[in-house]
C-alpha cells in the first residue's frame, strides 16, 4: 500500500467533531478513540449512517445464491485510494464541486473497499448508498504499519480480551454505520508470541460480524506472515494462509508473478474465488504495469480464474488523463470490461427507477422542474447506472452521460446524438436486469426530450424459462418501416406534462413468465416532421426543424417500471417527529439574523420504512408591507437528505420573517415524490431578537 503524504487531507487542526458544523465523515486515529467510542458522541455521528442497506435490487450471474452473499465465481474488488481520502465524498450532505471524483461502472464491481492510511478507515456513506444501490458490498480499512502501527499493535495484541474487544468496536461500527465489513491490514513486524491474539483478533472479527450482518465480509491484507514478519508473499501460501482460513478472503500484494494467480488458487482449493490477486493502478511493480495496460493483469487472473483486486482506480483522475475525466474514466473502465466481462446484472426487483445521475452535476431538477442552477456532488445520488461502455466512433449515433444538459431529476440524461436517415433505426443497450414477472401486468414510464422528427423509444428483451427470447418495442409513433424486426409494438400514451420540452411517454406489457433480461435504447424517426411533433417535444429553436433530415438528437430523463397495481406508500405527515436541535441565531446584515440547526424525523411507530432520500424545503413568512396580515413565500428548495436528518448552516432569515418552516419530502424508490403539502415538516417562530440562543 502505498503511503500517504505528510500533510492531513482532512481536518483543520481545530476541528472538534463535537461541535455543530457542515456534515462530514472523517477517519479514527487512535485506539483510545476506537476503544471509548468516541465516534458516536460526535455530531457528526447520525449524518454518517448509510440510508441504503445492501440492495435486493442485485441479481448475481452465476449464482444461485441470495443477493447477500457473493457468487461463486470470480470476483472484482475496488479499492479506492485516493490523495489521502475524504476529499469531495467527506460532504455528507453534498460538495460543491461538479467535477468531483465518482465511480459509474458497478455493473462491473463486486466489493468496494475504501482506504486510507488512517488507522479506521471508515466509509463515507455517499460509497455506501451508491454501491448498495447497485448490489456491491463496501468494506472500510482497518491499517496498522510504521512506528505508530507498531506501537497500537502492542495493545490491540496484549491480551486475548483486548483483541476480542477492538473486534467487536470495529464490528459495531460497521452495523451502525450500514456498511459490510472490513479489509485488515497490518503492515509491522510483530513478535511471534502476538500472532494467537492477532488470530483471536480477525477470528473474532469475522464471526461477530456475520452473525450482525448476514453476507459481511472481512478480508486479510497479504502482509504479515504467522511467524510475525512484515513480508509480501504475493501469493496464497503456508506462510498466510492461517489468516485466510479464517476469515472471507485474501487481498493479495501487487508484485505477483506470472504463475502466482494460479499457485494460490491450488493452495485455496474450493475457494479460489476467495483469493483477490492485486493490481495497482499506478503501476507499482506490479505485474503488467497497471495503468493503460491494467487489462494484462486481468488477462492472467481471469485464464487462472482467481478474483481480481484493483488498487487506486482514481489513478485515471489524480493523473489527469487526456482528454478529460469522463472520456478517460469510460476508456479505462472498458478495458476492464473487455477482459473480465460483465459478471453481474442489475436491477432485479420491481419496482426499478433509474434518472442516470452520477451523483454530480451542474444544475438538479425535480420531474422536469429545474430547483438550483448550482454546481454540485453527491455520489448518494447516483441512480442505476446505465451500461455504456464500448464507445464506438464509428457508430452513426453516439450515446453518452451528460451532465450539462437539462434533466428530468437530478442532474444527468442520456444523450443520442448523430445522423439518422429516415428509415433507419440504432440501438443501444443500456441495462442487463433479472426481473422476474408475475402475473401482474408491468407500467413503464420514460421521459424524452429531443429535436425535429427525432425519436427516442425502448426495446426490452423477454427471457422465458426455456430461454425463448421476445423482443417488444415501445415507442411512441407508428414504425411500420422496421416494426417488423420485433415481436410486437407498443404506441406509448404521451403527454407534456408541466415541464417544457420533455415528453412523458407510458406503456403497459403483461409477459407473466418472462423475465426482464435487457433494456435498450431505440433511435428511429418520424414519419415527418409537423406542428404536432413540434408542439409535443416542445423544441424552441426553428434550426432544429431546417436543420439536415439526417441530423438526430434525443435525450432520455428517466425509466420507471413498476407493477400495474404499485403504489407508493408514504406515511402520512402526522405520522412523522421532527424535532430540531442545535439551534443558534447570530445577527446578520441590514435586521436580519443567521440560523443554523439540525432537524432530525423519525416514524413515530418506530418503523423503519426505507426511502430512497429526503428533499428539504423551506417557507418563509413575513409581514405584508403596509399591512399586519402574513405572506407566505415560495417554497425554497435547500438540498437532498441522505439521512434521517439534516443541518441547515448559516440560513439568513431577512427582516420582518414571522416564521420558517423545514417541510422534509419523502422520495420512494419509484421515483415518486411526496407531495409537499402532505410531507412532514418542522415550524419555527423567529418573533423576538433570538440572538446567540444555543439549545
Amino acid at each position: 500500500m502505498s503511503k500517504p503524504s505528510s500533510s492531513d487531507p482532512l481536518q483543520p487542526p481545530l476541528f472538534d467533531p463535537k461541535q455543530p458544523s457542515v456534515p462530514i465523515s472523517y477517519p479514527i486515529k487512535t485506539l483510545e478513540d476506537l476503544k471509548t467510542r468516541t465516534y458516536f458522541n460526535s455530531f457528526h455521528y447520525p449524518f454518517n449512517i448509510a440510508l441504503l442497506p445492501m440492495s435486493n435490487q442485485a441479481a448475481s450471474s452465476s449464482s444461485s445464491s441470495s443477493s447477500s452473499s457473493l457468487p461463486n465465481r470470480r470476483r472484482l474488488l475496488v479499492c479506492h485510494d485516493m490523495a489521502g481520502g475524504y476529499l469531495d465524498d467527506k460532504w455528507v450532505q453534498g460538495g460543491t464541486n461538479p467535477d468531483a471524483y465518482a465511480i459509474w461502472h458497478w455493473h462491473l464491481i463486486d466489493v468496494f473497499v475504501y482506504f486510507s492510511h488512517n488507522l479506521v478507515t471508515i466509509p463515507p456513506p455517499c460509497w455506501t448508498n451508491t454501491a448498495h444501490r447497485h448490489g456491491v458490498k463496501v468494506l472500510g480499512t482497518f491499517i496498522t504499519e510504521w512506528d505508530e502501527g507498531r506501537a497500537a499493535c502492542d495493545v490491540l495484541l496484549s491480551t486475548k480480551e483486548s483483541a476480542q474487544m477492538y473486534a467487536e468496536r470495529l464490528v459495531e461500527l460497521a452495523v451502525t454505520l450500514g456498511f459490510d465489513g472490513w479489509l485488515i491490514n497490518m503492515e509491522v513486524n510483530l513478535d511471534r508470541g502476538q500472532i494467537p491474539n492477532l488470530k483471536e483478533f480477525v477470528d473474532h472479527l469475522s464471526s461477530l460480524m456475520h452473525s450482525s450482518v448476514p453476507g459481511s465480509l472481512v478480508l486479510w491484507y497479504d502482509s504479515i506472515t504467522v511467524d510475525g514478519d512484515l513480508n509480501w508473499q504475493d501469493q496464497l501460501n503456508y506462510y498466510n494462509k492461517p489468516f485466510f482460513d479464517i476469515c472471507d478472503g485474501i487481498f493479495v500484494n501487487y508484485t505477483w508473478k506470472e504463475n502466482y494467480p494460479s499457485l494460490s488458487a491450488a493452495v485455496a482449493g474450493d475457494r479460489r474465488f476467495d483469493v483477490y490477486m492485486g493490481i495497482d493502478v499506478f503501476g507499482r511493480n506490479t505485474y503488467g504495469g497497471g495503468q493503460w495496460n491494467v487489462n494484462v493483469a486481468l488477462d492472467v487472473l481471469r485464464k487462472d480464474d482467481v478474483s481480481a483486486a484493483i488498487f487506486a482506480p482514481g489513478w485515471v483522475y489524480e493523473t489527469k488523463q487526456p482528454p478529460d475525466f469522463e472520456t478517460a474514466n469510460n476508456s479505462w473502465w472498458d478495458l476492464v470490461e473487455k477482459s473480465w466481462g460483465v459478471l453481474r446484472k442489475y436491477p432485479g426487483v420491481l419496482p426499478f427507477y433509474t434518472n442516470f445521475d452520477q451523483g454530480r452535476g451542474y444544475h438538479f431538477s425535480m420531474d422536469g422542474d429545474l430547483m438550483s442552477d448550482a454546481t454540485w456532488c453527491n455520489i448518494s445520488c447516483q441512480g442505476f447506472q446505465p451500461h455504456l461502455n464500448f464507445a464506438d466512433s464509428t457508430n452513426p449515433i453516439q450515446v453518452f452521460t451528460d451532465l450539462k444538459g437539462s434533466s428530468y431529476s437530478g442532474g444527468g440524461n442520456i444523450t443520442f446524438k448523430g445522423s439518422l436517415e429516415e428509415h433507419a433505426h440504432f440501438e443501444k443497450k443500456i441495462f442487463e436486469a433479472e426481473f422476474v414477472l408475475s402475473e401482474l401486468p408491468i407500467h413503464l414510464t420514460y421521459s424524452v426530450k429531443s429535436d425535429g422528427n427525432s425519436s427516442l423509444g425502448l426495446k426490452l428483451a423477454f427471457a422465458s424459462s426455456t430461454n425463448k427470447r421476445e423482443y417488444i418495442l415501445l415507442a411512441s409513433q407508428p414504425l411500420n418501416n422496421f416494426s417488423g424486426k420485433f415481436s410486437k409494438a407498443i404506441i406509448t400514451n404521451g403527454n407534456k406534462g408541466s415541464s417544457p420540452g420533455w415528453v412523458i411517454n407510458e406503456g403497459t406489457i403483461a409477459m407473466n413468465g418472462y423475465t426482464l433480461a435487457e433494456i435498450h435504447a431505440v433511435c428511429y424517426r418520424c414519419d415527418s416532421p409537423s406542428n404536432k411533433l413540434r408542439w409535443l417535444y416542445g423544441s424552441d429553436s426553428s434550426d432544429s426543424f431546417s436543420a439536415s433530415t439526417s441530423d438526430y438528437f434525443a435525450s432520455l430523463g428517466h425509466i420507471s417500471i413498476q407493477t400495474l397495481e404499485y403504489k407508493s406508500d408514504f406515511p402520512v405527515a402526522s405520522s412523522w417527529q421532527v424535532d430540531a436541535k442545535y439551534m443558534k441565531w447570530t445577527p446578520g446584515p441590514q435586521g436580519s439574523k443567521i440560523l443554523s440547526l439540525q432537524i432530525s424525523w423519525e416514524l413515530k411507530d418506530g418503523k423503519n420504512h426505507q426511502f430512497r432520500s429526503y428533499n428539504v424545503y423551506l417557507v418563509k413568512s413575513s409581514k405584508q408591507e403596509g399591512t399586519s396580515s402574513r405572506l407566505e413565500h415560495v417554497k425554497e428548495y435547500l438540498g437532498v437528505a441522505q439521512a434521517k436528518c439534516y443541518y441547515v448552516s448559516e440560513l439568513k432569515v431577512p427582516s420582518g420573517t414571522y416564521s420558517l418552516k423545514f417541510i422534509i419530502q419523502v422520495c420512494g424508490d419509484d421515483g415518486t415524490l411526496q407531495e409537499l403539502d402532505e410531507s412532514p415538516y418542522y415550524g419555527l417562530e423567529v418573533e423576538g431578537p433570538q440572538i446567540s440562543i444555543t439549545m
